[in-house]
């Protein structure tokens, strides 16, 4: 990259190196804009003579070359490129959705020098044509030689980033309670439906039961049988683990036990597991509040239908004191 003071008449195409300003402070042209013959008329009018610019050498790509490049192969699902200025582009979801990050692979592209990555967090959820990531490159030029590197070891272990949407997805709840399913849907039912409203989620399935292992496993399986995205179990007793009523019930009819304990708080005593594909989650005390917790961070990618894992619950713990 090669910067030098040119005449404005011999400016057209090459790439400004400084932002330029009118005497009162109003920007004209910002620093990295490609100039154009209607960009050298305004330079003109406003009394310049000469410019300082930056020319690409050999070997070199331009900044919104790069970052396209990058862009194009980091992410992938229901999201396009938005290209911006000074070198950046802005990664935007298309539908509602959850947006999934790899956060091993974004920390190392982040290690180099030529291009960097922000992205929202891991499991967010993100409404239609909100920003989820923008990757911005060294000013002005990218070494080729670098920009194929990065843009290899994203075609070889990405994308960094999925946005899978959330289309028509269903919850189905099980309020379960030792003397009355009833008593805990009237605790809980105004509060659930506020959690599932802000993920776009208008209507859900329930039940309620009386706590105990054959009316509860009776409930699930009825519920599991419509299909939902997620059954969340609203109890008003905090389980002692797996081998508590809710536990025992998930055992009976075959659901495959993923996590007990959250490092999340509120909501260490999340327990998930796993009918079939029908993930199951109970998480007392959750329901009680519309105050962020472990619900509100595993909703997301569950009504987007993916399958969390024990290790990606574990990952949860930065960051995962919410209160």
């Amino acid at each position: 990259m090669r910067s030098q003071t040119v005449e404005v008449t011999e400016s057209a195409g090459r790439i400004l190196s400084s932002a330029i300003f009118r005497p009162g402070g109003k920007k004209i042209l910002a620093k990295g804009h490609i100039l154009r013959d209607e960009d050298i008329r305004v330079l003109q009018l406003e009394g310049m003579a000469q410019i300082w610019v930056t020319e690409l050498e050999e070997g070199e790509v331009s900044e919104d070359s790069a970052v396209v490049a990058v862009s194009a192969e980091m992410a992938c699902g229901a999201c396009e490129i938005q290209l911006a200025p000074g070198g950046r582009a802005n990664i935007n979801a298309t539908e509602d959705g959850c947006v999934l990050v790899d956060d091993d692979l974004l920390r190392q592209i982040n290690c180099t020098s030529s291009v960097v990555i922000a992205t929202v967090p891991n499991f967010s959820f993100a409404r239609a044509g909100q920003r989820i990531a923008t990757v911005k490159s060294a000013p002005f030029a990218v070494a080729q030689s670098d920009l194929d590197g990065l843009v290899q070891m994203l075609k070889e272990r990405g994308p960094i980033m999925q946005a899978r949407p959330i289309r028509q997805a269903s919850v189905a709840v099980l309020y379960t309670d030792p003397g009355s399913g009833d008593r805990a849907k009237l605790l809980f039912e105004s509060v659930l439906r506020q959690k599932l409203e802000k993920f776009g989620v208008r209507t859900a399935i329930n039940l309620c039961a009386l706590e105990n292992e054959e009316h509860v496993s009776r409930a699930m399986q009825q519920l599991i049988r419509s299909k939902p995205a997620a059954v969340l179990v609203a109890s008003t007793t905090a389980p002692a683990g797996p081998n508590d009523v809710i536990g025992r019930a998930m055992e009976k009819i075959g659901c495959k036990l993923e996590r007990f304990l959250a490092p999340v708080e509120p909501g260490n005593l999340l327990l998930m597991g796993y009918k079939d594909d029908v993930p199951v989650l109970s998480a007392p005390g959750c329901c009680r509040s519309l105050k962020t917790n472990v619900i509100d961070l595993m909703l997301p990618p569950l009504l987007a239908r993916y399958r969390v894992s024990t290790w990606e619950v574990a990952c949860l713990g930065h960051g995962g004191l919410l209160q």
